[in-house]
């Protein structure tokens, strides 16, 4: 029979009476948990001593990053402070190149042929530009560019944009007025040249960059150059200047002024002369030079077609060089005062001497005649270069010998570059006289087989107008330093060719080929004694690199006056479909531009009459 059990006990009652049910596992007095087994209470079990542990350390990482923030904080404020500061004023800070003013070019009187104007490049920042559209609006009179390309440009991606190039400064301070947001200047000087065309194959041109491309300009780039400075500002927001933030300069120092030899009225006077003769539907080329005779300098000098500096950039690049110093010819029978002028020194014969000469000569397998066949007739050397015979050349040059006759042509400047300060000079063409064949040497003594540039052709006559001695030409008369410092040029180079004695004849005889009976009568000057040779050479046709179909290049080069030479005039015209002769076409050229020079300059006709010459006699 069942037990009968009372009232449930539980076993909080069985602790505290202290007893123990039936199969615990209590302790006497122990408190017995109801938490299952596994489990524990967070903290549960911890003594006081190991909870104050648990805390000293929470306080030691918490004031240890306390320590590290404040660290930080007085680092950045008392350390760094400085160093980020001017981190954010250099990123306010935009440096700015000073552009230098390019130095003139003077002619010899001081008048300019080229100078440099202040003038600005208008830039935008599109990042900071506020609205494209209105900006535009506001600069589109003033900068005369249509709104839809500015505001294109105002709206583009990058930072830098350009809007208009060498802005006048009216016009940089009539937008600076407007105080536009992200519009910003530059330096983009102007270089005028305000003889437009006149000596512009001398001057040159410089490019976008102001850099000299040609001309002088290129050859005394670094002196006109001068050096750039720069401009440190400290801007906004807008990208403007702050007014009273940092303005730093380092001031640009200006170009030399560069004076050339060059007179500027007679430069004038020349090329319109050459354009004329341009004009007359044959000539395709026409140049000419003007040197002084006692100094060598270069009083005028250039080409027809020619250009304008100021708009080279739709110009033919064809026309851009100086066909003066660069373009080589054949001179024809100019080169025979050479010829004659060893002769004489060589003292192989006088200006009286007298040769029968025929109207042919046989060189190797070639004949060569004069300019119309004949029967012998007897001419005195001065008749010789006065009729301008090919034969008799030739017989004196045969006296004379290669070799000898070599070393005459090259002392007189043939085959060498003349030192001309002009980029792009040709020395010539000129082969050793050991490398000539029997037709070769023939054909050099008369101004065939040998080419020279129209510069050259002028330094041989200045070599018998100044008694036998050659001066290099020059063109530059002086550099002046933007301190005012004045540099002549130096003294160019000067050679004996020949004797004075043989420079008086070879003016006498010269004198007589544009006197009766000569082949220049067309080269007299009223008032005035003048001494000059023709020249009429074929030229060299380019389609076939042969002389068939090319014409003839016509040249006179002459002094004046001849008793007492002050100016040398060459002058060479390119024909290819004409076979009109020097005395003819070229001989008129020099008679205008020489007399100019003389007449301009103040020079005194010729106070004496004009010698009686002997062009014929008997053997």
């Amino acid at each position: 029979m069942p037990n009968t059990v009372g009232p449930r006990t539980t076993g909080r009652t069985i602790a505290r009476s202290g007893q123990r049910p039936p199969g615990g596992r209590g302790t006497p007095g122990a408190f017995t948990s109801r938490r299952a087994p596994g489990s524990r209470r967070s903290g549960a079990g911890l003594s006081i001593d190991q909870r104050g542990l648990r805390n000293r350390w929470g306080l030691i990482v918490m004031i240890t990053l306390l320590v590290l923030v404040v660290g930080r904080l007085a680092v950045l404020q008392g350390v760094d402070g400085a160093a980020y500061a001017n981190a954010a004023e250099q990123d306010r800070l935009r440096t700015y190149p000073v552009a230098a003013l390019r130095g003139a070019v003077l002619d010899s009187e001081g008048r300019p042929f080229a100078y440099t104007v202040d003038a600005s490049r208008v830039v935008a920042d599109p990042t900071v530009v506020e609205d494209p559209a209105r900006t535009a609006l506001a600069l589109t009179t003033l900068l005369d560019v249509p709104v839809p390309e500015l505001t294109e440009k105002l709206s583009a991606d990058g930072r830098y944009v350009i809007l208009a190039t060498q802005i006048s400064p009216e016009t940089v301070d009539a937008i600076e007025a407007l105080e536009l947001p992200g519009v910003l200047f530059e330096d983009d000087p102007v270089r005028l040249y305000p003889a437009g065309a006149v000596g512009g194959q001398v001057v040159g041109f410089v490019g976008r960059e102001d850099t000299g491309l040609a001309g002088i300009e290129q050859t005394f780039d670094e002196e006109l150059s001068g050096t750039p400075g720069e401009r440190t500002v400290e801007v906004g927001s807008g990208g403007n200047p702050i007014p009273s933030g940092i303005d730093e300069s380092t001031p640009a120092v200006d170009g030399s002024t560069v004076q050339l030899t060059i007179d500027q009225d007679l430069q004038y006077v020349m090329e319109q002369r050459l354009a004329q003769a341009c004009a007359d539907g044959a000539t395709t080329r026409a140049s000419a030079v003007v040197l002084d005779v006692a100094t060598g300098e270069v009083v005028a000098m250039g080409s027809c077609p020619g250009y304008d500096p100021g708009s080279y950039s739709s110009t033919d690049p064809d026309l851009l060089g100086n066909p003066v110093v660069s373009d080589v010819f054949e001179p024809g029978s100019v080169m025979k005062a050479v010829t004659l002028a060893a002769a004489l020194e060589e003292g192989v014969a006088t200006p009286d001497t007298v040769l029968t000469v025929n109207g042919h000569i046989d060189a190797g397998d070639r004949r060569v005649t004069d300019a119309h066949d004949h029967a012998p007739i007897d001419w005195t050397v001065t008749g010789i270069l006065a009729k301008s015979s090919n034969v008799g050349t030739i017989m004196l040059a045969r006296e004379v010998g290669d070799e000898t006759l070599e070393q005459y042509m090259r002392a007189f400047g043939i085959g060498s570059r003349t030192g001309i300060e002009l980029p792009g000079e040709s020395a010539g063409i000129f082969e050793d006289s050991a490398d000539w064949t029997a037709s070769r040497a023939a054909n050099v003594p008369i101004g065939q087989g040998v080419s020279v540039t129209t510069l050259q052709m002028a330094s041989m006559y200045q070599t018998i107008a100044n008694g036998g001695v050659r001066i290099e030409p020059r063109l530059v008369q002086a550099v002046t330093g933007p301190d005012g410092d004045v540099t002549a040029a130096p003294e160019p180079e000067s050679t004996r060719v020949i004797s004075q004695a043989t420079a008086d004849d070879m003016a006498y005889m010269l004198e007589a080929v544009v006197g009766e009976g000569g082949t220049a009568p067309l080269g007299q000057i009223e008032g005035f004694r003048v001494a000059g040779k023709t020249g009429t050479a074929q030229r060299a046709n380019p389609e076939c690199n042969c002389y068939e179909g090319g014409g003839y290049v016509t040249t006179f080069v002459g002094f004046a006056p001849a008793d007492e030479p002050r100016y040398v005039v060459a002058v060479d015209l390119e024909r290819p479909t004409s076979s009109a002769e020097g005395g003819q076409v070229a001989a008129p050229v020099f008679r205008d531009v020489m007399r100019y020079a003389l007449t301009a300059n103040g020079v005194v006709p010729s106070g004496t009459p004009r010698p009686e010459f002997v062009l014929t006699g008997t053997p």
